[in-house]
């Protein structure tokens, strides 16, 4: 078959991923480049964006000195949302990005909430609240803290949209990564001007907006000099990778909920239909398919649990394994296999770092319940991996809640803590709900971003018409005798929270 190529970006922290994608939805190719980080002061997370766009050309690079160059017809973006990347009337980046994970802000997103008119207020303008990660509060601090560089700025973008820029010469976002900078209407899908001018900020420093699946800008002559590109290949509006990520994974699929388990936790929903967000605990975004919405709640340690039961508690595991060629995490699974479904009562709480979600709880702290002589290694490891099931399924809960219409039917896994395959029967039990995992869910934004840019390209109808490319790797479902045993334990788990808050 003589197939065009997609390629889809992801501008992520620790490195960007190129991905070439052929019409029938198979991975050609990818490419991984990394680029340093800097934390300046304790709390602060920083980079470069012209490290990004070298990394982007050299990932291009990469992928295309092995295939036809003229046979790419699109392109997507995809990117790390709510950094805030300042250039000033020469197109020249006035200070270093201020990314997602970076903590300095608090006092400038209360000030924001309060400027809005309270938290009722600002969810109505925006559905969100102001997170100390969204954009917002970062546009806020450079204006407050760095009068100077905020007076040189002339247009804000997110790193993807700096991306963007660089290919095109243009500016843009869409919808999805606009709603993360918290001072978006998402119900509208439009800039919240309003907000904007409460909070004193100026409405000309962000760019147009676009749906995912609109073009977006072309490949200038100067860029397809320096990425091998065809000059004007066109580029889709893309999306923020938390919300492009789960397109990739089909969830604009009605009845699919998406667990991904890496460092955090994310439960995330695509919607129909717009939905409200009552007291801010969930992020509810634009959707990459025109006229839909994205629900998502994250939890703070999921796999990041695990990974801390592995370097407190398994030097052993982490010894041996070594020796046998596996790794820590796969015989700590054994042994966990080795105890029953529930840990004979053992509840792990995951508040290692504090909560976002669905408790909001910074102050949280993380707790091993019910341990009795009875209780080995293989129990506590299985019941952090219940735990993490537990916190999820609450945030679960929490979307149905609010969307009580909603009938899911199945639990799409991914992340790194998708390969366990204990944890993939463990999160069917606990859900009671068919657990599978999927083709391209480890290449995260850069699947979904190529997907996106075939339909801005032509080469699928839209994005429903993306969903079978999406094919099944593992199906694991519930065992019915386990069902009623996780529903008891996580009865008890959601009442722990409530019964220890006076410690914390």
């Amino acid at each position: 078959m003589d197939s065009n190529y997609i390629l889809g970006l992801d501008i992520g922290t620790s490195g960007c991923k190129v991905l070439v994608l052929d019409e029938s939805g198979q991975i050609v190719d990818t490419a991984v480049e990394e680029y340093p980080l800097y934390a300046p002061k304790p709390g602060w997370s920083e980079q470069n964006p012209e490290d990004w766009w070298q990394g982007v050309v050299a990932g291009i690079r990469k992928v295309l000195g092995k295939l036809d160059a003229k046979k790419v017809c699109a392109i997507g973006l995809s990117g790390q949302m709510h950094g805030m990347v300042p250039l000033d009337r020469e197109n020249n980046v006035v200070r270093n990005a201020i990314l997602w994970n970076d903590q300095r802000t608090e006092s400038q997103c209360n000030e924001i909430t309060e400027l809005a008119g309270g938290l009722d207020c600002l969810l109505g303008y925006t559905n969100n609240r102001m997170l100390t990660g969204f954009t917002g509060g970062k546009i806020l601090w450079m204006k407050e803290i760095e009068p100077e560089n905020y007076r040189k700025t002339k247009i804000i973008l997110n790193p993807k949209d700096f991306i963007r820029f660089k290919l095109s010469g243009e500016f843009f976002t869409e919808v999805s990564d606009a709603s993360g900078t918290g001072l978006f209407d998402v119900k509208e899908r439009k800039w919240s001007t309003e907000l904007m001018e409460k909070i004193g900020l100026n409405p000309e420093l962000f760019p147009p907006v676009v749906e995912s699946t609109e073009a977006a800008g072309r490949v200038s002559r100067e860029a397809a000099a320096l990425t091998g590109i065809p000059e004007g290949t066109v580029i889709s509006g893309g999306g923020g990778d938390a919300v492009i990520s789960t397109t990739g994974l089909g969830l604009i699929k009605p009845g699919r909920v998406g667990i991904t388990l890496g460092t955090s936790g994310v439960v995330a929903m695509g919607l129909p239909a717009y939905m409200n967000n009552p007291n801010g605990l969930l992020q509810v975004s634009c959707n990459n398919a025109p006229g839909t919405y994205h629900a998502m709640g994250v939890t703070l340690s999921a796999a990041g649990s695990y990974q801390w039961f592995r370097n407190t508690f398994g030097d052993m595991e982490t010894y041996q394994g070594k020796e046998i060629g596996k790794s820590a995490f796969y015989l700590l699974d054994q042994e966990a296999l080795a105890a029953e479904a529930g840990s004979e009562g053992l509840v792990f709480l995951p508040y290692l770092i504090g909560e976002r979600a669905p408790i909001n709880d910074p102050a949280a702290t993380g707790a091993f319940l019910g341990v009795t002589f009875r209780h080995g290694k293989g129990h506590f490891a299985r019941a952090v991996m219940e735990g993490v099931a537990y916190s999820l399924k609450q945030v679960y809960d929490l979307m149905m809640s609010v969307n009580p219409d909603v009938k899911p039917n199945e639990i799409v896994l991914a992340g790194g803590g998708a390969a366990s395959k204990i944890w993939r029967q463990i999160f069917a039990d606990v859900f009671n709900l068919p657990v599978r995992t999927v083709f391209g869910s480890a290449e995260g934004g850069s699947f979904g971003a190529a997907l996106v840019a075939g339909v801005t390209g032509g080469v699928w109808q839209d994005l429903a018409e993306t969903v079978p490319l999406i094919k099944p790797e593992s199906e694991t479902l519930p065992i019915e005798a386990n069902v009623p045993v996780y529903e008891a334990l996580y009865q008890k788990y959601v009442r722990y929270y409530g019964a220890l808050k006076w410690s914390y």
